[in-house]
Protein backbone atom coordinates (compact mmCIF):
# COMPACT_ATOMS: atom_id res chain seq x y z
CA UNK A 1 0.00 0.00 0.00
CA UNK A 2 1.13 3.76 -0.74
CA UNK A 3 0.04 6.99 0.57
CA UNK A 4 1.12 10.65 0.17
CA UNK A 5 1.63 12.96 2.86
CA UNK A 6 4.58 14.30 4.74
CA UNK A 7 4.41 16.26 8.28
CA UNK A 8 7.11 18.79 8.80
CA UNK A 9 7.62 21.12 11.58
CA UNK A 10 6.54 24.59 11.81
CA UNK A 11 9.08 27.44 12.39
CA UNK A 12 9.54 31.32 12.53
CA UNK A 13 8.93 33.36 15.84
CA UNK A 14 5.29 33.72 17.78
CA UNK A 15 6.16 36.81 18.42
CA UNK A 16 6.60 38.20 14.40
CA UNK A 17 2.59 39.48 14.12
CA UNK A 18 3.41 42.39 11.58
CA UNK A 19 3.73 39.90 8.85
CA UNK A 20 3.56 40.20 5.13
CA UNK A 21 1.10 37.95 2.90
CA UNK A 22 3.63 35.67 1.68
CA UNK A 23 5.26 34.87 4.99
CA UNK A 24 1.69 33.97 6.21
CA UNK A 25 0.91 31.99 2.99
CA UNK A 26 3.81 29.85 3.65
CA UNK A 27 3.09 29.44 7.47
CA UNK A 28 -0.53 27.87 5.95
CA UNK A 29 1.43 25.59 4.12
CA UNK A 30 3.73 24.55 7.05
CA UNK A 31 1.06 23.46 9.14
CA UNK A 32 -0.90 22.11 6.10
CA UNK A 33 1.92 19.83 6.01
CA UNK A 34 2.59 19.05 9.72
CA UNK A 35 -1.23 18.09 10.22
CA UNK A 36 -2.05 16.42 7.41
CA UNK A 37 0.73 13.15 7.72
CA UNK A 38 -0.83 11.48 10.27
CA UNK A 39 -4.55 12.26 9.29
CA UNK A 40 -4.27 11.56 5.61
CA UNK A 41 -3.09 7.88 6.95
CA UNK A 42 -5.69 7.13 9.44
CA UNK A 43 -8.31 8.17 7.10
CA UNK A 44 -7.38 4.93 5.00
CA UNK A 45 -9.49 2.39 6.95
CA UNK A 46 -11.00 -1.02 6.09
CA UNK A 47 -14.28 -1.32 5.69
CA UNK A 48 -16.25 -2.88 8.92
CA UNK A 49 -19.58 -4.84 9.55
CA UNK A 50 -22.03 -4.15 12.24
CA UNK A 51 -21.93 -5.07 16.03
CA UNK A 52 -24.39 -8.54 15.39
CA UNK A 53 -21.86 -10.95 14.91
CA UNK A 54 -24.73 -12.97 12.68
CA UNK A 55 -25.04 -10.21 10.20
CA UNK A 56 -22.49 -10.44 7.93
CA UNK A 57 -23.00 -7.39 5.76
CA UNK A 58 -19.92 -5.57 5.06
CA UNK A 59 -21.65 -2.32 5.59
CA UNK A 60 -19.39 0.23 7.18
CA UNK A 61 -20.35 1.48 10.72
CA UNK A 62 -20.22 5.24 11.09
CA UNK A 63 -19.82 6.58 15.04
CA UNK A 64 -21.27 10.12 15.30
CA UNK A 65 -19.21 12.63 16.98
CA UNK A 66 -20.21 14.16 20.56
CA UNK A 67 -19.49 17.37 21.85
CA UNK A 68 -18.96 17.82 25.58
CA UNK A 69 -21.38 20.13 26.14
CA UNK A 70 -20.73 20.77 29.79
CA UNK A 71 -16.76 21.23 29.26
CA UNK A 72 -17.03 24.95 28.23
CA UNK A 73 -18.00 25.88 31.89
CA UNK A 74 -14.58 24.48 32.81
CA UNK A 75 -12.82 26.44 30.18
CA UNK A 76 -11.96 22.77 28.64
CA UNK A 77 -11.79 23.90 24.93
CA UNK A 78 -10.38 23.79 21.72
CA UNK A 79 -7.68 26.10 20.89
CA UNK A 80 -10.55 28.28 19.26
CA UNK A 81 -12.35 28.26 22.04
CA UNK A 82 -15.15 25.23 20.38
CA UNK A 83 -16.14 22.10 22.80
CA UNK A 84 -14.43 18.93 22.35
CA UNK A 85 -15.31 15.54 21.30
CA UNK A 86 -15.32 12.13 20.81
CA UNK A 87 -16.77 9.23 18.87
CA UNK A 88 -18.25 6.45 21.22
CA UNK A 89 -19.44 3.10 19.37
CA UNK A 90 -20.55 1.31 22.54
CA UNK A 91 -19.46 -2.11 24.09
CA UNK A 92 -22.25 -5.41 23.82
CA UNK A 93 -21.87 -8.46 25.46
CA UNK A 94 -18.80 -9.48 28.14
CA UNK A 95 -16.88 -6.25 26.93
CA UNK A 96 -19.96 -4.41 28.04
CA UNK A 97 -17.86 -3.33 31.28
CA UNK A 98 -14.68 -2.52 29.30
CA UNK A 99 -13.24 0.88 27.92
CA UNK A 100 -11.07 1.56 25.41
CA UNK A 101 -9.87 5.24 24.90
CA UNK A 102 -7.70 5.82 22.21
CA UNK A 103 -6.50 9.35 22.02
CA UNK A 104 -6.20 10.78 18.27
CA UNK A 105 -2.81 12.16 17.29
CA UNK A 106 -1.44 14.83 14.81
CA UNK A 107 1.85 16.83 15.67
CA UNK A 108 1.77 19.98 17.86
CA UNK A 109 1.96 23.67 17.31
CA UNK A 110 5.26 25.20 19.23
CA UNK A 111 4.36 28.80 18.69
CA UNK A 112 1.47 30.97 18.67
CA UNK A 113 1.38 31.47 15.25
CA UNK A 114 1.62 27.70 14.39
CA UNK A 115 -1.43 27.45 17.29
CA UNK A 116 -3.38 30.24 15.48
CA UNK A 117 -2.80 28.46 11.94
CA UNK A 118 -3.95 25.11 13.39
CA UNK A 119 -6.77 26.59 15.38
CA UNK A 120 -8.25 26.52 11.23
CA UNK A 121 -7.94 22.89 10.97
CA UNK A 122 -10.06 19.99 12.41
CA UNK A 123 -6.81 19.55 14.62
CA UNK A 124 -7.59 22.88 16.81
CA UNK A 125 -11.50 23.22 16.43
CA UNK A 126 -14.50 21.12 16.80
CA UNK A 127 -16.16 23.11 13.77
CA UNK A 128 -13.78 21.27 11.47
CA UNK A 129 -14.05 17.90 12.72
CA UNK A 130 -16.25 15.13 11.24
CA UNK A 131 -19.26 14.42 12.32
CA UNK A 132 -19.23 10.85 11.81
CA UNK A 133 -15.86 8.68 11.28
CA UNK A 134 -15.17 4.79 10.21
CA UNK A 135 -14.07 2.83 13.21
CA UNK A 136 -11.39 -0.18 11.99
CA UNK A 137 -8.50 -1.67 13.59
CA UNK A 138 -7.77 -1.40 17.32
CA UNK A 139 -11.62 0.54 17.47
CA UNK A 140 -13.03 -2.18 15.09
CA UNK A 141 -16.31 -3.93 16.22
CA UNK A 142 -15.67 -7.48 14.49
CA UNK A 143 -13.92 -10.11 16.15
CA UNK A 144 -12.49 -11.06 12.71
CA UNK A 145 -10.77 -7.95 12.46
CA UNK A 146 -10.18 -7.05 16.47
CA UNK A 147 -9.92 -10.08 18.45
CA UNK A 148 -9.77 -9.09 21.82
CA UNK A 149 -11.39 -5.76 21.84
CA UNK A 150 -14.40 -5.69 19.35
CA UNK A 151 -17.46 -5.78 21.90
CA UNK A 152 -15.54 -3.20 24.21
CA UNK A 153 -16.69 0.39 24.56
CA UNK A 154 -14.36 1.95 21.88
CA UNK A 155 -13.95 5.70 22.11
CA UNK A 156 -11.98 7.78 19.95
CA UNK A 157 -10.97 10.87 21.60
CA UNK A 158 -10.69 14.20 19.12
CA UNK A 159 -7.23 15.94 19.35
CA UNK A 160 -7.47 20.10 19.20
CA UNK A 161 -5.35 21.35 21.64
CA UNK A 162 -1.69 21.16 20.12
CA UNK A 163 -0.12 19.56 22.91
CA UNK A 164 -1.06 15.86 23.61
CA UNK A 165 -4.06 17.01 25.47
CA UNK A 166 -1.44 18.18 27.77
CA UNK A 167 -1.70 21.96 27.98
CA UNK A 168 -2.43 24.31 31.39
CA UNK A 169 -3.37 28.13 31.04
CA UNK A 170 -5.57 29.80 32.96
CA UNK A 171 -5.96 32.85 30.11
CA UNK A 172 -6.85 32.89 26.64
CA UNK A 173 -4.11 34.42 24.31
CA UNK A 174 -4.77 37.45 21.88
CA UNK A 175 -2.83 37.31 19.03
CA UNK A 176 -2.97 39.59 15.56
CA UNK A 177 -2.05 38.12 12.09
CA UNK A 178 -1.65 39.76 8.81
CA UNK A 179 -4.73 37.57 6.83
CA UNK A 180 -4.87 40.25 4.02
CA UNK A 181 -5.63 42.16 6.65
CA UNK A 182 -4.97 42.31 10.10
CA UNK A 183 -7.36 40.52 12.41
CA UNK A 184 -7.31 39.49 15.89
CA UNK A 185 -7.85 36.06 17.34
CA UNK A 186 -7.81 34.19 20.88
CA UNK A 187 -6.01 30.95 21.33
CA UNK A 188 -6.82 28.61 23.99
CA UNK A 189 -4.44 26.32 25.90
CA UNK A 190 -6.51 24.26 27.40
CA UNK A 191 -5.42 20.22 26.57
CA UNK A 192 -5.34 19.69 30.24
CA UNK A 193 -9.00 20.46 30.77
CA UNK A 194 -10.51 18.70 27.63
CA UNK A 195 -8.67 15.33 29.13
CA UNK A 196 -10.74 16.05 32.34
CA UNK A 197 -13.72 17.29 31.02
CA UNK A 198 -13.75 14.09 28.29
CA UNK A 199 -12.73 11.68 31.22
CA UNK A 200 -15.82 12.89 33.29
CA UNK A 201 -18.26 12.76 30.53
CA UNK A 202 -17.38 8.96 29.87
CA UNK A 203 -17.67 8.10 33.68
CA UNK A 204 -21.17 9.21 34.02
CA UNK A 205 -22.07 7.25 30.97
CA UNK A 206 -20.79 4.13 32.56
CA UNK A 207 -16.86 4.35 32.23
CA UNK A 208 -17.16 4.63 36.20
CA UNK A 209 -18.48 0.61 36.52
CA UNK A 210 -15.31 -0.73 34.29
CA UNK A 211 -13.87 -3.64 35.12
CA UNK A 212 -11.56 -3.32 32.31
CA UNK A 213 -9.67 -0.12 30.81
CA UNK A 214 -7.45 0.65 28.17
CA UNK A 215 -5.75 3.82 26.84
CA UNK A 216 -4.37 3.67 23.63
CA UNK A 217 -3.23 6.71 21.24
CA UNK A 218 -1.57 7.17 17.88
CA UNK A 219 2.18 9.56 17.27
CA UNK A 220 0.60 12.67 19.74
CA UNK A 221 -1.80 10.72 20.87
CA UNK A 222 0.46 7.89 21.65
CA UNK A 223 2.84 9.92 23.51
CA UNK A 224 -0.55 11.53 25.40
CA UNK A 225 -1.22 7.44 26.43
CA UNK A 226 1.99 7.71 28.08
CA UNK A 227 1.63 10.92 29.73
CA UNK A 228 -2.02 10.46 30.95
CA UNK A 229 -1.37 6.98 31.98
CA UNK A 230 -1.40 6.58 35.69
CA UNK A 231 -4.46 9.19 36.08
CA UNK A 232 -6.37 6.84 33.83
CA UNK A 233 -5.69 4.40 36.00
CA UNK A 234 -6.59 6.46 39.19
CA UNK A 235 -10.01 7.33 37.24
CA UNK A 236 -11.14 3.27 37.64
CA UNK A 237 -11.87 1.05 40.57
CA UNK A 238 -8.48 -0.41 42.30
CA UNK A 239 -10.19 -3.98 41.16
CA UNK A 240 -10.29 -2.92 37.58
CA UNK A 241 -7.20 -4.29 35.28
CA UNK A 242 -5.75 -1.13 33.25
CA UNK A 243 -2.84 -0.47 31.29
CA UNK A 244 -1.91 1.49 28.58
CA UNK A 245 -0.60 1.63 24.98
CA UNK A 246 1.35 3.65 22.77
CA UNK A 247 1.27 3.64 19.66
CA UNK A 248 4.24 5.57 17.01
CA UNK A 249 4.74 7.80 21.07
CA UNK A 250 8.07 6.86 21.50
CA UNK A 251 9.62 10.42 20.04
CA UNK A 252 13.07 10.11 20.83
CA UNK A 253 15.72 13.01 22.12
CA UNK A 254 18.62 12.68 19.55
CA UNK A 255 20.55 14.81 17.61
CA UNK A 256 19.90 15.49 13.85
CA UNK A 257 22.20 14.60 11.07
CA UNK A 258 23.74 18.53 11.47
CA UNK A 259 24.34 17.63 15.03
CA UNK A 260 21.93 19.77 16.76
CA UNK A 261 19.29 18.86 19.08
CA UNK A 262 15.86 20.23 16.73
CA UNK A 263 13.31 18.27 18.17
CA UNK A 264 14.53 19.12 21.99
CA UNK A 265 14.19 23.18 20.78
CA UNK A 266 10.97 22.49 19.06
CA UNK A 267 9.59 20.69 22.58
CA UNK A 268 10.51 23.33 24.84
CA UNK A 269 8.78 25.68 22.67
CA UNK A 270 5.69 23.17 22.85
CA UNK A 271 6.26 23.22 26.76
CA UNK A 272 6.86 26.83 27.17
CA UNK A 273 3.78 28.04 24.83
CA UNK A 274 1.29 25.81 26.34
CA UNK A 275 2.28 25.86 30.36
CA UNK A 276 3.12 22.28 30.34
CA UNK A 277 6.66 22.20 32.94
CA UNK A 278 4.01 22.48 35.97
CA UNK A 279 1.66 19.20 34.61
CA UNK A 280 4.92 16.60 33.93
CA UNK A 281 5.58 14.30 36.24
CA UNK A 282 7.66 15.59 39.05
CA UNK A 283 9.39 12.24 39.80
CA UNK A 284 10.73 13.15 36.31
CA UNK A 285 11.33 17.03 36.47
CA UNK A 286 13.08 16.84 39.83
CA UNK A 287 15.95 15.07 37.80
CA UNK A 288 16.38 17.05 34.85
CA UNK A 289 15.58 19.47 32.12
CA UNK A 290 11.34 19.69 32.38
CA UNK A 291 11.70 20.00 28.38
CA UNK A 292 13.58 16.40 28.69
CA UNK A 293 10.63 14.94 30.72
CA UNK A 294 8.50 15.83 27.44
CA UNK A 295 10.31 12.67 25.81
CA UNK A 296 9.22 9.62 27.23
CA UNK A 297 12.44 8.01 27.41
CA UNK A 298 12.94 9.72 30.34
CA UNK A 299 9.93 9.69 31.86
CA UNK A 300 8.87 5.98 30.93
CA UNK A 301 10.66 4.90 34.19
CA UNK A 302 8.38 6.50 36.46
CA UNK A 303 4.74 4.97 34.92
CA UNK A 304 3.65 3.10 37.51
CA UNK A 305 0.53 1.18 35.17
CA UNK A 306 1.78 -1.54 33.06
CA UNK A 307 2.75 0.31 29.40
CA UNK A 308 3.38 -1.07 25.73
CA UNK A 309 5.27 0.33 23.78
CA UNK A 310 4.19 -0.37 19.73
CA UNK A 311 6.88 1.69 17.66
CA UNK A 312 8.30 1.25 14.12
CA UNK A 313 12.30 1.14 14.86
CA UNK A 314 12.64 3.12 11.17
CA UNK A 315 9.91 5.50 12.62
CA UNK A 316 9.02 7.86 9.53
CA UNK A 317 7.94 10.86 10.78
CA UNK A 318 11.06 10.81 13.05
CA UNK A 319 13.51 10.49 10.59
CA UNK A 320 11.15 13.08 8.44
CA UNK A 321 11.23 15.32 11.63
CA UNK A 322 13.69 14.80 13.99
CA UNK A 323 16.41 12.88 12.34
CA UNK A 324 16.88 14.37 9.35
CA UNK A 325 14.59 17.67 9.13
CA UNK A 326 14.72 20.39 6.52
CA UNK A 327 16.37 22.78 8.51
CA UNK A 328 19.12 20.24 9.12
CA UNK A 329 19.48 19.00 5.30
CA UNK A 330 19.49 22.91 3.36
CA UNK A 331 20.59 20.98 0.25
CA UNK A 332 17.86 18.12 0.21
CA UNK A 333 20.55 15.15 0.49
CA UNK A 334 18.06 12.97 2.37
CA UNK A 335 14.92 13.48 0.78
CA UNK A 336 14.86 10.62 -1.23
CA UNK A 337 15.48 8.53 1.78
CA UNK A 338 13.27 10.10 4.21
CA UNK A 339 10.29 9.76 1.34
CA UNK A 340 11.01 6.06 0.58
CA UNK A 341 13.38 4.03 2.73
CA UNK A 342 14.42 2.03 -0.31
CA UNK A 343 16.14 5.10 -1.96
CA UNK A 344 18.40 5.48 1.48
CA UNK A 345 22.43 5.07 0.41
CA UNK A 346 24.47 2.79 2.52
CA UNK A 347 25.43 5.86 5.17
CA UNK A 348 22.22 6.99 5.32
CA UNK A 349 20.58 3.21 6.06
CA UNK A 350 23.71 3.17 8.67
CA UNK A 351 21.88 6.32 10.27
CA UNK A 352 18.82 5.10 10.34
CA UNK A 353 20.46 1.67 12.16
CA UNK A 354 21.84 4.11 14.79
CA UNK A 355 18.07 5.76 15.71
CA UNK A 356 16.94 1.78 15.82
CA UNK A 357 19.69 1.29 18.50
CA UNK A 358 18.93 4.37 20.21
CA UNK A 359 15.47 3.31 20.38
CA UNK A 360 16.00 -0.06 21.92
CA UNK A 361 18.57 1.51 24.27
CA UNK A 362 15.86 3.92 25.83
CA UNK A 363 13.26 1.12 25.87
CA UNK A 364 16.07 -1.25 28.66
CA UNK A 365 13.42 -0.21 31.16
CA UNK A 366 11.50 -2.89 30.28
CA UNK A 367 14.11 -5.87 30.60
CA UNK A 368 13.23 -7.74 33.55
CA UNK A 369 9.71 -6.21 33.91
CA UNK A 370 6.70 -8.55 33.71
CA UNK A 371 4.39 -5.71 33.21
CA UNK A 372 5.44 -3.96 30.29
CA UNK A 373 4.91 -4.86 26.33
CA UNK A 374 6.99 -4.07 23.15
CA UNK A 375 6.38 -4.81 19.99
CA UNK A 376 9.37 -2.63 17.82
CA UNK A 377 9.34 -4.24 14.44
CA UNK A 378 12.24 -3.10 11.18
CA UNK A 379 8.92 -0.63 9.42
CA UNK A 380 8.98 2.34 7.73
CA UNK A 381 5.59 3.71 8.51
CA UNK A 382 3.93 5.68 11.59
CA UNK A 383 0.83 4.63 13.34
CA UNK A 384 -0.48 0.88 13.33
CA UNK A 385 -3.04 0.37 15.35
CA UNK A 386 -6.05 2.08 13.74
CA UNK A 387 -5.18 0.65 9.90
CA UNK A 388 -6.61 -2.51 9.80
CA UNK A 389 -3.95 -3.83 7.42
CA UNK A 390 -1.50 -3.23 10.20
CA UNK A 391 -3.66 -3.72 13.13
CA UNK A 392 -4.90 -7.49 12.75
CA UNK A 393 -5.09 -9.29 8.38
CA UNK A 394 -3.65 -12.06 6.54
CA UNK A 395 -0.99 -9.23 5.80
CA UNK A 396 -0.13 -7.54 8.58
CA UNK A 397 3.23 -7.22 9.92
CA UNK A 398 4.44 -10.48 12.28
CA UNK A 399 7.11 -10.51 14.34
CA UNK A 400 7.40 -14.35 15.42
CA UNK A 401 4.20 -15.01 13.65
CA UNK A 402 2.17 -12.90 16.12
CA UNK A 403 0.55 -9.70 14.79
CA UNK A 404 -0.09 -6.43 16.10
CA UNK A 405 -3.49 -7.19 17.82
CA UNK A 406 -2.15 -10.31 18.87
CA UNK A 407 0.80 -9.33 20.77
CA UNK A 408 -1.29 -6.35 22.73
CA UNK A 409 -3.90 -9.09 23.48
CA UNK A 410 -1.45 -11.57 24.61
CA UNK A 411 0.48 -8.83 27.22
CA UNK A 412 -3.17 -6.91 28.44
CA UNK A 413 -4.75 -10.13 29.49
CA UNK A 414 -1.44 -11.68 30.88
CA UNK A 415 -1.28 -14.99 27.88
CA UNK A 416 2.36 -13.85 27.82
CA UNK A 417 5.45 -11.76 28.20
CA UNK A 418 5.26 -9.52 25.07
CA UNK A 419 8.24 -8.29 24.17
CA UNK A 420 8.97 -8.53 20.64
CA UNK A 421 11.92 -6.65 18.59
CA UNK A 422 12.57 -7.11 14.82
CA UNK A 423 15.50 -7.98 12.94
CA UNK A 424 17.45 -4.84 11.48
CA UNK A 425 15.80 -3.65 8.42
CA UNK A 426 15.77 -5.05 5.85
CA UNK A 427 15.14 -8.23 7.04
CA UNK A 428 11.12 -7.77 7.32
CA UNK A 429 9.32 -8.86 4.61
CA UNK A 430 6.08 -7.82 6.44
CA UNK A 431 6.30 -4.46 6.29
CA UNK A 432 3.47 -2.35 4.62
CA UNK A 433 6.27 0.35 4.49
CA UNK A 434 5.29 4.08 3.17
CA UNK A 435 6.24 5.37 0.04
CA UNK A 436 5.59 9.54 0.30
CA UNK A 437 6.99 9.04 -3.65
CA UNK A 438 4.18 7.44 -4.61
Amino acid sequence: MKWRGIGIKWGCTEYSLAVVGLVTIAVTVLVIMNTENIDNILKLRAVEGPRDNDMTTDAPVLVDLTLVESAAVEGAVCLDGTLPGYHLDRGFGSGSNSWLIHLEGGGWCNNLMSCAMRKKTHLGSSLYMERQIIFSGILSNKPSENPDFYNWNRVKVRYCDGASYFGDMEDEIQIKLHEFFFKEYNIYFRGQRIWQAIMHDLLVKGMDKADQGLLSGCSAGGLASFLHCDNFKELFSRHAKVKCLGDAGLFMDMKDISGAYHIRSFYNEVVTTQGIVNRLPKSCTSRMDPTWCFFPQYFLPYIQTPVFVLNPAYDSWQIQNILAPSVADPHGHWQKCKLNIKECTPSQLATLQDLRTQMLNALQVFNGSRSGGMFINSCFTHCQTEMQVTWFSPGSPRLNNKTIAEAVGDWYFDRKVTREIDCPYPCDSSCHNLDFEA
